[in-house]
């Protein structure tokens, strides 16, 4: 049987694993938290390496992509370079290809066109498909990343931004970037008038839930990573609908980085699958985004 484990930094609360059937092969799942320690994630990483048969890097992506561009982040990097033969991916692949069906899926619950991505150079695949489909897109990668409430309603605007801040961004510590740890689980409420503007709420689940109003009447909200809890925390908050770009499993749903290191486990190559790779599965597996609630 194949193992695929995602070391992350986040909460060991969020925890799980599952042993499913992929291309015609077994492969266990599992998540592993460890509660923003970035000593114990490296660790981690090196002490498995060459025991299960793909990593997936959770908490934190190894690269940021801009439409034309692929900034890599150093403190992530630093976290994996005792990893020597375990191929390693942090769900950026399934970012680029999987989730260029976001915009097809939410079109089958609602013909609304108001969508705010928390974080779009997270989810270049997601951005691009509601940009590539007609959707009114604000993305919140100033405010939600660094604080900063500046709206991006372009791709263009993307780039700029990635231009301007991903040289630095990249250098900096991890948990000034996304919430690690006992982090993952603070409410503070932000931005709520660009929460009501929006009809699709889309993106990290931790970006969303972070900084989400008490209400999200009629909202449709699309992201990954997420539990039995969470779906229900947004049905009970007002929410439509809930889509998760990965499949549920076990009554939730993996992050990319695992179900990425899932299918790279199975397809037994030694290495991160390329685009034309995972989009040949995909269509194999006949992957979509999941309507869950």
């Amino acid at each position: 049987m194949k193992q695929a484990v995602s070391v992350s930094l986040g909460s060991d609360k969020r925890d799980a694993s599952a042993t499913i059937s992929l291309l015609g092969e077994r492969v266990t799942l599992r998540r592993e938290g460890w509660n923003g320690s970035v000593d114990q994630v490296k660790q981690r990483f090196a002490d498995l390496d060459g025991t299960v048969d793909a990593f997936g890097v959770g908490g934190i992506d190894l690269w940021v992509h801009s439409a034309t561009k692929t900034y890599p982040l150093r403190s992530a990097h630093d976290l994996i370079q005792g990893v020597k033969q375990t191929p390693i991916v942090d769900g950026s692949g399934l970012k680029h290809t999987l989730e260029r069906q976001t915009a097809p899926a939410v079109a089958e619950v609602t013909p609304k066109k108001r969508v705010l991505v928390v974080s779009g150079l997270d989810r270049m695949g997601m951005t691009q498909s509601f940009f590539e489909n007609g959707y009114d897109v604000l993305c919140g990668d100033a405010a939600f990343a660094l604080g900063i409430p500046y709206k991006i309603r372009s791709l263009a605007g993307l780039g700029r931004l990635a231009f301007a801040a991903l040289p630095i961004v990249s250098r900096l510590p991890i948990h000034m970037i996304y919430p690690t740890g006992d982090a993952q689980n603070e409410w503070v409420p932000k931005y709520e008038d660009w929460y009501n503007w929006a009809d699709i709420i889309a993106g990290d689940c931790l970006y969303i839930k972070r900084h989400m109003p008490l209400h999200l009447d009629g909202k449709v909200i699309v992201t990954n990573t997420t539990t039995e809890a969470d779906r229900a925390t947004f049905i009970q908050r007002g929410a439509s609908h809930v889509i998760t770009t990965t499949p549920v499993i076990n009554g939730r749903s993996f992050g990319t980085n695992l179900f990425e290191a899932g299918l790279t486990a199975v397809a037994g190559k030694q290495r991160p699958l390329t685009g034309p790779e995972l989009t040949q599965i995909i269509q194999q597996l006949e992957l979509t985004p999941s309507i869950v609630a």
